[in-house]
């Protein structure tokens, strides 16, 4: 599917690549869930990757919650600028990387049903109106949500069934 252009691509294809990858998961063995990736990915296995995604919702509704007050949020995190996400990515992976699986799958459904909220109370304009809110710049607050969404699930399918091979 393209990229979302309003509200209902965005909820529509926010749940089915949810439900791919979580589908995509539950169909590989016990064994092969908990199994590390090769060497060389910086998350080195299932539950590492859905506590990233699990994180960048974390920073999505805060990003959220501070701008929608009139403040400034620091994106990506507080330290880190855009260009030094893998920096930031590393942090996460390192606060993460011991959480049992079960664990993850957990809080990623849970942050992702709360990331899905925000998407729910907005209209297609509050979402795709590109300068709307001060605190998305440029952008709109649907194409932040696209990124912590969509977008990054199918980061996440990618990157799993790379390392499944």
């Amino acid at each position: 599917m393209a990229r979302p252009k309003n509200k209902a691509d965005l909820l529509n294809l926010s749940k089915k690549n949810v439900e791919l990858l979580m589908d995509f998961i539950e169909g590989l063995s016990e064994e092969e869930q908990k199994s590390p990736f090769p060497k060389g990915t910086m998350n080195r296995n299932i539950g590492d990757v859905l506590m990233h995604l699990h994180h960048w919702h974390l920073m999505m509704i805060d990003w959220y919650g501070l701008g929608m007050k009139g403040e400034k949020p620091d994106m990506p995190a507080k330290g880190y600028t855009w260009k030094t996400t893998p920096a930031l990515n590393s942090w996460i992976w390192e606060q993460y990387k011991n959480t049992p699986l079960e664990d993850a799958k957990k809080n990623f459904i849970s942050s992702y049903e709360k990331v899905r909220s925000l998407i729910e109370i907005h209209s297609d304009e509050e979402l795709f109106e590109k300068k709307r809110y001060k605190w998305t710049g440029t952008t709109s607050l649907g194409a932040y949500l696209i990124s912590a969404t969509s977008s990054h699930y199918d980061w996440a399918i990618k990157l799993i069934k790379k390392a499944k091979k």
